[in-house]
């Protein structure tokens, strides 16, 4: 009982800074859903609950984000590029992290799972440390519906058919290994292997990388 009096505080204290955020853009209600629907998908499947708040803040926000790309209330939308594989906790979180450390701001990325996981893959995690890019605190989530039609592009990686479809928007397959049981000498190269293809990826989006800062450079080692 305590737990959940600690948790229905902390999302108060959430839902009023994710008024604040989006107060021009969304009906108090649709913000009080998108924060709670959170909770109740992380809190479904999560054998730790002590960070369902801050998870349920994160995601939450994510998605408003999304909405309000989808409906047009965002003046200067940049390219948005959605990862997604099976369990969100090694191939799409290394995309997402070399993307984030790449494009430094100019274009957005986000990852899914088809069935999430119940926390990222320690061997992704350890290996993408080693070329500089820190993913512990990303979580493994679902994908939702704002969140697909904002994208893009969307990379999949092993999701198969539970993958979404969705017109007019831009599907990239990338045929990687997954790293799941693996250990961290034989993730390196699966590593190495994203960090090119998104690499590429931000050149065919415009976004130009320098030398220096490609995850093969010394830098990075």
């Amino acid at each position: 009982m305590v737990e959940i009096a600690e948790h229905q505080e902390a999302l108060d204290r959430a839902e009023v800074r994710l008024r604040e955020e989006f107060a021009t853009m969304f009906e108090l209600e649709t913000i009080h859903r998108f924060l709670h629907s959170s909770y109740d998908d992380f809190a479904a499947r999560a054998t730790v609950t002590l960070y369902l708040p801050l998870l349920a803040e994160r995601f939450g926000r994510q998605r408003l984000q999304a909405l309000a790309k989808v409906e047009g209330k965002v003046a200067k939308p940049r390219p948005t590029v959605l990862f997604l594989c099976t369990h969100n906790a090694g191939r799409s979180q290394m995309a997402l992290g070399f993307f984030e450390d790449l494009a430094l701001g100019r274009a957005v990325a986000w990852s899914g799972g088809s069935v999430p996981g119940e926390q990222l893959n320690p061997a992704a995690v350890a290996a993408m440390a080693e070329v500089g890019v820190d993913i512990s605190r990303e979580y493994p989530k679902p994908w939702t519906d704002e969140i697909i039609r904002a994208a893009d592009v969307i990379v999949t990686m092993g999701c198969g058919d539970t993958c979404p479809l969705v017109p007019g928007v831009r599907y990239v397959e990338w045929i990687i290994d997954d790293p799941a049981g693996l250990e961290l000498e034989q993730v390196r190269p699966i590593r190495d292997d994203i960090g090119r293809r998104v690499t590429g990826l931000l050149a065919e989006l415009g976004i130009p990388v320098s030398p220096a800062d490609t995850p093969s450079s010394p830098r990075a080692r």
